[in-house]
């Protein structure tokens, strides 16, 4: 049984519906991932992290998006992280 409340989808409203709209739409998906609705029971930080990834993982740089995710990956990889 989980111990953290994941905010669904058809369960979202006003300010976490606007991020998980604009989640699908940056990241060209059509669903939500798990880590940011576990983070959606605080909008704030939900908010704060989106926030963080878009400005690291999506707005241009010195760096492509493929180029940033492949590192992204090989990290978590090296890492041993199975999420």
């Amino acid at each position: 049984m989980a111990s953290i409340k994941m905010i669904p989808e058809e369960e979202a409203t006003g300010k976490v519906k606007e991020i998980y709209d604009d989640i699908k739409s940056r990241l060209g998906i059509d669903f939500v991932p798990n880590l940011y609705k576990v983070m959606a029971a605080k909008p704030a930080y939900l908010e704060a992290n989106w926030n963080k990834v878009k400005a690291v993982m999506i707005e241009p740089g010195k760096l492509d998006r493929l180029t940033k995710e492949i590192i992204a990956t090989a990290v978590s990889a090296v890492l041993g992280c199975e999420y």
